[in-house]
């Protein structure tokens, strides 16, 4: 339901002018939360649970910064916390804009409403939420953890309002100047990759929790604060504590430098706004330009240095999966992130090995299990052109170069920046040769596990990576091929631990050469394994990855 289908017909223009937007526009949100969850049981479900885990963190919250209440701390963990609130009010609507449907002002293009009572009608409407309410809650603890004083409790009753509005007006600004952006196919690749940019920033917020707790508490974080508490909307909160240590000139204008920041962002809000409905979409202008890509004529930039033929044509199309598709595109930079992530951290925390660094090696060797999963049912346009095993080997060799494209600079680029954090240069020859040694049992046990145990990957959800029924070929397919692939890669291990044992540190260069060679090899005899069944197997491969 649309926030057109919610308007009242015959009398709403009456309706509007006798009354204003703002009730009109506050009972439209309401008519949408309550029509959204009658539509089904799960959504009203989702909905009480989401309400009820707010609700007890916003307690716990609130609990917390009233025991923070005579801390000599408590200033600098509440200016701190309201600005990582404030953040992430900020990114939240490119990561999850289908979450409320009132974030998409272009619906309203069509009516005859003036920008400026728009955007305040909207601003208000826009308070009735599980987000407005935490924000709400966690504003009010921060108060009562620092106001001392009439003064303070003054300067109080005015920054819970107006950080609450700032975080708001923010929130609206940035998903109006994007919101072509989120309803587009990049703007669903955002909301794919949030569960990523979620899970690095609990790495690094771990991070610098252990580093807070050996630096000495949040003592160490007071020169930050005192920069924090003068941005908005931490300045707001930061004026209570100011006037509850009497600098009231310094409460005055942190308080008017949160109130400049609201009205700069309605601001913002209402020129996006216009600009949104009175200009016209980009989108169909670039879809009435010639293009190359279309035509089948494209062989610049990197798709120039491509083979001719079925290899160089399937590598292309490997390649272009990476980019355009979102579940593709997604696994990829999951891999290349959280595969510098882990070796990089613990080298930084002391704690780790430059042999982490085939870490790297082994989530981008993943990237070949379930190869013909990705293309999901366009997967017959390729079982057409697979006749032979000659054909089925040239498709998964292909796949295999477009791979490698990727994962070989950057394993060693993961390798040496490691050795350069853990400062042992000797040990990066032995640790690249090794990792070259397990990617290429990756790609060999990836190429038999797609032919082996496909499955399909559904399009419809974010985080729906298995179509139902199917987990159990996904769970043999992964970590059935990983184990196999740690049995391959025996060999080169062993020589690895025998060279330390013997130390023979002066001949660890030789696992460079040596797991070149050996990964280039069981990479090859993967694939040459994997033709003939792939071959075989068409029929069934394609029923698979058809599925849901």
């Amino acid at each position: 339901m649309t926030v057109l289908d919610a308007a009242p017909t015959g009398s709403a223009v009456p309706a509007v002018r006798g009354q204003g937007l703002v009730p009109v526009f506050v009972s439209l949100k309401l008519t949408l939360l309550r029509n959204g969850l009658r539509q089904s049981s799960g959504r009203r479900a989702a909905y009480v649970a989401s309400l009820v885990v707010t609700l007890l963190l916003a307690a716990g919250q609130l609990i917390g910064l009233i025991a923070l209440r005579g801390s000599p701390h408590a200033e600098t963990l509440v200016v701190l916390l309201s600005a990582l609130l404030a953040l992430g009010w900020a990114v939240m609507p490119l990561f999850f804009p289908s979450g409320d449907e009132t974030l998409d002002p272009s619906r309203l293009a069509m009516l005859p409403l003036r920008p400026g009572p728009l955007i305040k009608a909207l601003l208000v409407a826009s308070l009735i939420g599980i987000g407005p309410l935490f924000t709400l809650v966690l504003a009010l603890g921060s108060v009562i953890a620092v106001a001392h004083g009439a003064a303070a409790v003054v300067s109080g009753v005015i920054a819970v309002p107006l950080t609450l509005l700032v975080c708001v007006a923010l929130a609206r600004s940035v998903a109006t100047a994007n919101i072509r952006l989120l309803t587009s196919r990049k703007g669903r690749d955002l909301a794919v990759l949030s569960g990523l940019v979620i899970g690095v920033g609990i790495q690094f917020v771990n991070l610098g929790a252990q580093s807070l707790s050996r630096a000495g508490g949040l003592s160490s974080l007071e020169p930050v604060a005192d920069v924090v508490r003068w941005l908005p909307p931490a300045s707001a909160l930061g004026a209570v504590g100011s006037a509850s240590e009497g600098a009231y000139g310094t409460a005055v204008a942190q308080v008017l430098v949160s109130l400049l920041a609201l009205g700069v962002l309605m601001g913002l809000w209402q020129r996006s706004l216009v600009k949104l409905m009175t200009a016209p979409d980009g989108s169909t202008i670039a879809a009435a330009e010639p293009s190359a890509e279309r035509s089948g004529g494209d062989r610049s930039g990197l798709h120039a240095l491509l083979p001719e033929g079925r290899t160089g044509t399937v590598m292309q199309r490997s390649l272009r999966y990476v980019v355009r598709d979102p579940k593709t595109k997604a696994s990829w930079v999951t891999a290349l992130a959280i595969g510098l992530i882990v070796p990089v951290l613990n080298a930084v925390q002391g704690v780790g090995s430059v042999y982490f660094a085939c870490f790297a090696a082994g989530m981008l060797g993943m990237q070949m299990y379930n190869q013909f999963g990705q293309d999901t049912s366009a997967f017959w346009m390729v079982a057409l052109s697979v006749s032979s095993a000659r054909d089925a080997y040239l498709e998964l060799r292909a796949r295999a170069l477009a791979l490698l494209l990727i994962t070989l600079p950057y394993t060693v680029l993961v390798t040496v920046v490691t050795a350069a954090v853990v400062g042992d240069w000797a040990a990066l020859p032995g640790v690249m040769g090794l990792s070259f040694a397990l990617l290429g049992a990756m790609l060999a046990t990836g190429a038999l596990a797609s032919a082996l145990f496909p499955y399909s990957i559904p399009q419809d959800g974010a985080f729906k990576n298995v179509a139902p029924g199917q987990a159990g070929l996904a769970w043999i397919s992964l970590f059935g091929g990983m184990v196999a692939a740690a049995v391959l890669s025996a060999p080169v291990i062993a020589l690895t631990i025998w060279l330390h044992g013997a130390d023979h540190h002066g001949l660890l260069w030789l696992l460079l050469p040596v797991g070149a060679v050996y990964g280039t090899f069981i990479s090859w005899l993967g694939v040459r394994l994997a033709a003939p069944r792939t071959a075989d197997r068409l029929p069934e491969i394609l029923a698979a990855v058809s599925k849901g």
